[in-house]
């Protein structure tokens, strides 16, 4: 079962820039996490912000450092 790691469209305080980008992953692709660990940061509208596993298993990026993110979209997810 996948859960998805996905940005949420709450972090964007007004939608002047409607892009974030994904600055760095926290976890090693590949890595077993716990639910709520961090393990992405995402820069959006000047601030970084982390983005936390919403399931215990296995991490699997989807996205490459740099890329542009949409509010609400997968960057990730994690298997068990």
């Amino acid at each position: 079962m996948k859960s998805y790691i996905k940005v949420a469209p709450e972090l964007w305080a007004s939608s002047m820039l409607p892009e974030g980008i994904v600055e760095r992953w926290l976890m090693p692709d590949g890595a077993y996490v716990e639910t709520g660990e961090p393990v992405a940061a995402v820069r959006i509208e000047d601030a970084l912000h982390e983005v936390l596993a919403p399931a215990t298993g296995w991490l699997s990026a989807d996205v490459k450092v740099n890329a542009v993110v949409d509010p609400g979209a997968t960057i990730g997810h994690i298997g068990s």
